[in-house]
């Protein structure tokens, strides 16, 4: 029991110690610049096959 209690207070520490951490986070990114059209998309192409026929009834 006592190694429970002591694994469970260690990782609670441990938890608290990595959120609390003054290290800064480096990492940047770069923005692309927009696009320089203003027209709008594209419609899809329309289908080439057609429709399937209902089934005959019977």
């Amino acid at each position: 029991m006592k190694k429970l209690i002591l694994a469970s207070a260690s990782a609670i520490a441990l938890f608290g110690i990595a959120a609390c951490s003054d290290t800064a986070d480096n990492t940047t990114t770069q923005s692309t610049p927009p696009a320089d059209t203003t027209e709008p998309a594209t419609p899809p192409p329309a289908e080439a096959t057609p429709p399937a026929e209902p089934a005959p009834a019977q």
